[in-house]
């Protein structure tokens, strides 16, 4: 299992304990740290089964000042991302070929015992 995690956002560390409470360890990407590239975030993007857009956080002020009601191409929302890590949602975890994202926490429990 993998977390794409940010340690500042209480969403993200409650998913990590939660996970941690199922005696599971996860491996933990800080992916404002260790940007997802383009490639990495189709994959995570076909496992949580959404489009790009979907995976933007709207509150961030980055999206409300400069993104909000522009009309980008996945590829331009994905270049998005990867140039401002700080407006992919989160937290996703991965288990296998199967991603959520952990708001509310209580959604990885969709992957807990998913069989890969």
């Amino acid at each position: 299992m993998t977390i794409y995690h940010n340690p500042r956002c209480s969403k993200s560390r409650e998913t990590l304990a939660l996970i941690q409470s199922k005696g599971i360890e996860p491996v933990i990407i800080e992916y404002l740290k260790n940007t997802p590239t383009v490639k990495e975030l189709k994959q995570l993007l076909m496992k949580l089964n959404m489009k790009p857009q979907q995976l933007i956080r709207k509150s961030e002020p980055l999206y409300k000042e400069k993104l909000k009601d522009k009309n980008f191409t996945d590829n331009e929302w994905l270049k998005i991302m990867t140039e401002n890590p700080i407006l992919i949602e989160r937290p996703i975890v991965v288990k296998g070929n199967k991603a959520v994202i952990g708001r509310p926490p209580e959604n990885l429990l969709e992957i807990i015992n998913y069989e890969l």
